[in-house]
């Protein structure tokens, strides 16, 4: 019975990653617009405790606030997260917010996005359930299943497996890498069917109850990757250049509902579950807002770009050869928005470098 509780529990917290086809949610009635009607359109999605700065934007008017300002009219779409590079292809959102390293390759092959802001830290942790794999030195020859080759948390591995020698091209590959979809992962790591498995909160927390599993790599404490962003604001680089002004706000409305969230995780849990954009318990949700470190900031994620860039040319998984060229490409800081916010006293204020 304990164990049937427990496996309850799992799949709940699982689901809340999990990204739904869901109606959109009437915030504002821009939302009968067409994407022809409106300045900007921005792709959200309910069921991810990981959107939290999209949903807070929405539920606590900083996008109204901050466009309105403006002069702008918006919008939001209901996407499937998984298919933003097809959307922003097909001009059918205008921003959102991704896995920055999920991003780097696409942006590499001509994905014409701008990063804009860094929102949190990592929710990415690698376990092991092979009694001879203690660390990420220890993965030469051994299979790690991820949740797609071109997972953030692959390019996470190839920058830090490179670091230990291990082999992470296609011409010297010295690991195997097993896709599964990611709440299939912990039930092949428990099996034997892969030696490590890489997850994203809040399956990764989950699998850690249940399973007992050893962490050998956690994004948000370890030295390599801590002060590195794991997800990032973008814009399309059309609305970047054409409408500067949305990208903008667009920009300070996702800053400032970050910052909420690291001042008020238990409320920003609170307010996702309460406007069913979330599911799960706020004490539990809360408790992962606040380990993944809401601490928005413009510098700190163009430094992050770089860092990843940096590691990827010289392993040569990029075509691009000088990151501060890559920088230019991916980037964009704009001139009326602050590096960050701090949220005190029911108030924002600003923070400069």
């Amino acid at each position: 019975m304990k164990k049937c509780t427990k496996r309850l529990m799992s799949l709940m917290l699982a689901g809340i990653f999990v990204v739904a086809n869901i109606t959109g949610c009437g915030k504002s009635d821009e939302s009968k617009k067409s994407s022809d009607d409106v300045d900007i359109v921005i792709g959200t999605a309910n069921g991810s405790l990981c959107l939290a700065p999209l949903h807070i934007a929405i539920d606590n008017g900083y996008f109204e606030e901050e466009f309105k300002k403006e002069g702008l009219t918006w919008r939001v779409e209901e996407i499937d997260m998984g298919n933003i590079s097809e959307l922003v292809a097909s001009q059918q959102i205008d921003a959102s917010t991704q896995l920055a390293g999920a991003m780097i390759p696409q942006i590499d092959n001509g994905l014409e996005i701008k990063f804009t802001a860094g929102i949190h830290t990592g929710c990415t942790k690698v376990y092991s359930n092979n009694p001879d794999v203690h660390s990420i030195a220890d993965l030469k020859g051994k299979k790690i299943g991820v949740p797609s080759l071109g997972d953030s948390s692959v390019v996470a591995l190839k920058r830090i497996l490179h670091d230990e020698g291990i082999g992470v091209t296609t011409d010297n590959l010295e690991v195997e890498w097993v896709v599964y979809a990611l709440t299939d992962l912990p039930l092949a790591l428990e099996n034997g069917a892969v030696d490590v498995a890489a997850l994203h909160d809040p399956v990764a927390y989950s699998a850690e109850q249940e399973y007992g599993f050893e962490k050998i790599l956690d994004l948000s404490t370890d030295e390599k990757f801590k002060d590195e962003y794991c997800c990032m604001s973008f814009v399309t680089s059309k609305l970047a250049k054409e409408n500067s002004k949305a990208a903008a706000a667009y920009t300070r409305a996702i800053l400032k509902a970050s910052a909420f969230v690291e001042a008020d995780p238990k409320e920003a849990a609170k307010i996702q579950i309460d406007n069913n954009q979330c599911s799960g318990d706020v004490e539990t949700n809360a408790s992962l807002l606040e380990s993944y470190k809401y601490a928005p900031s413009v510098s700190i994620a163009s430094q992050t770009i770089y860092n990843a860039a940096s590691e990827l040319i010289r392993i040569g998984e990029l075509k691009s050869d000088d990151p501060d060229s890559f920088i230019e490409k991916a980037f964009e800081k704009f001139d009326n928005v602050p590096d960050s916010y701090k949220y005190e006293n029911g108030e924002f204020v600003e923070v400069n470098e």
